[in-house]
Formats: structure tokens, sequence, C-alpha cells
């Protein structure tokens, strides 16, 4: 696999940043990850648009989004066509000092590719102790200070879960470490607002579309009561929850998942970049 990064691809092997960089030492950055099917990323125009809402909400000065298009195809180019299954795009403060306060150097603009995830049908997930706080400076923000994510979803695997929900401050459910959550009961289908500090996924966001799903402030009991609970990423699409905290969800996947894992399938392969 190959690697774009200081303008150009380069062998995975030889792709360097500095030691001083400002994601490295401080996770002073943004980042988006895609799916690429058949040579092609998924959603390149809306996952470009968070990138720069993102770096906007830290101050950054995201790349023009035709330079990173042209990186972006520059890396798919060097890959056989089928070979990549997921491409990551991570723009940083660049080289800085060793403190919170940027440098005056450049950005850095970092593209890697990957194979692609393979999800099982069905996941089990837990609700951590830690809260999604929705007042941060950061709230919603697809940032690379994911250390929280880290030990959240390290609890979740040490408690036999394969993703971790997180609450809000006021006790709201708000997102996994690297999913949105979507729960279903008496035939309609809610995901949390904004509100709570949640993520504005991609996938999310099409769902939301294609499905009729509203947002809601929805509290953690939701959770008990759901007729059926789904999670959605750039990389799963739709996947089901068997189990919320040992319990075990009426329906995995029921109707208004095998509905919406059925709409995003059939309107992702018409429209790549919807």
């Amino acid at each position: 696999m190959k690697t774009w990064v200081g303008g150009r691809v380069v062998e995975a092997a030889d792709a360097y940043v500095s030691a001083h960089d400002h994601g490295l030492t401080v996770g002073d950055g943004v980042f988006e990850t895609l799916k690429v099917v058949g040579g092609v990323p998924f959603a390149l125009t809306r996952h470009l648009a968070r990138l720069r809402a993102s770096a906007a909400g830290l101050g950054l000065d995201a790349p023009p989004d035709d330079d990173v298009r042209e990186a972006v195809a520059a890396l798919l180019r060097a890959h056989a066509p089928g070979e990549v299954g997921r491409l990551r795009i991570t723009v940083t403060g660049g080289v800085g000092p060793a403190g919170s306060e940027r440098g005056d150097a450049p950005p850095t603009l970092l593209l890697t590719v990957g194979p692609p995830t393979v999800w099982p049908a069905t996941a089990d997930v837990v609700v951590v102790p830690w809260p999604r706080n929705e007042r941060s400076a950061v709230a919603g923000l697809k940032t690379t200070s994911y250390a929280e994510n880290v030990v959240a979803l390290h609890e979740a695997r040490r408690k036999g879960a394969a993703e971790a929900l997180f609450l809000d401050t006021r006790g709201r459910l708000s997102e996994g470490t690297g999913s949105n959550v979507f729960v279903g009961w008496d035939g309609a289908l809610y995901t949390p607002s904004l509100a709570s500090g949640c993520l504005a996924g991609i996938t999310r966001g099409l769902v939301l579309e294609w499905t009729g799903a509203e947002e809601a402030d929805l509290d953690r009991s939701v959770l008990a009561d759901a007729d059926e609970v789904f999670l959605t990423s750039s990389t799963r699409d739709v996947q089901a929850v068997a189990h919320v905290d040992g319990r075990a969800v009426p329906a995995a996947p029921g109707p208004l998942t095998q509905a919406a894992a059925r709409a995003f399938a059939e309107r992702s392969v018409a429209d790549v970049d919807p």
C-alpha cells in the first residue's frame, strides 16, 4: 500500500511526517475516513465539506478541495481497482512548538489507504460511564484527538462488546466511538440530535435523508425500550445491534434496520457522490 505525504505518492514504508508535527505532539488535526468501492471514494464531496468544517472549528487552514481531490485521485491511481477499501484524509497543524501554540508552518496533508473493513452482521454495545461533552470546544468536530474514544472502546472490548456508546453530560444518548446510533420503536426510527455532541456522520445524514428517520433528544432509557438498534459509519454502513449492556435487543436486525440497510445499499450504488 502507498501513502500520500509531502505532496506526492510514496511507499508506505517511506512515508514520514516530522516528529514536531502538531498532529503528533498535541493531536492538533482533523480527518475523514471514506469507503472506497472499485477504486471510487464514496460521498467524497460530503466528506470534504465536513473536513473543512472540522478544520475551521480548530482554526486550521484546510487545503483547497481541488488539491485534496488531486491527491485522492493520485493515490487511488497508484493502486489496482478493488485493492483499496478505505481511505483516510488527515490534515494537521503542521510543524509547531512542543506546547499547544501553533507555529507558522503550513498544515500537513496526509492520505493513507487500507483494505476493506469486514464487519459482522451484528454488534454488541455497552454504555460507558464517561460523558460526551456536548459543550466542548471540539464537540461535533472530527479531530485526531481520539484518546477518549480509545479508552472507551478498550472498556467495551474488556466487557466483550464491539462498540461503546456515550451519553452526553445531561444523560442523553449521543454516539459511539466511531459510529452513530439509531433506535427504533413502534415503527419509527430516531437518532440523537446534534445537540448531544455527536458527530454529524456522513452515513447518519444519508440514512436520515433516505429513510425518513428523525433526530430527537433521547434519554438513555430508549436503549432498554427500543425494538431495534443499529449503528452507522462510513465503513460499516448499517450494522444491527444484538445486545446493549448484555440485554438482547428484541430484533437484530429488525424491519427498520433491514429497510435502512436496503435503502442505503441501493442508493449508494446508484450515486457514489450523493
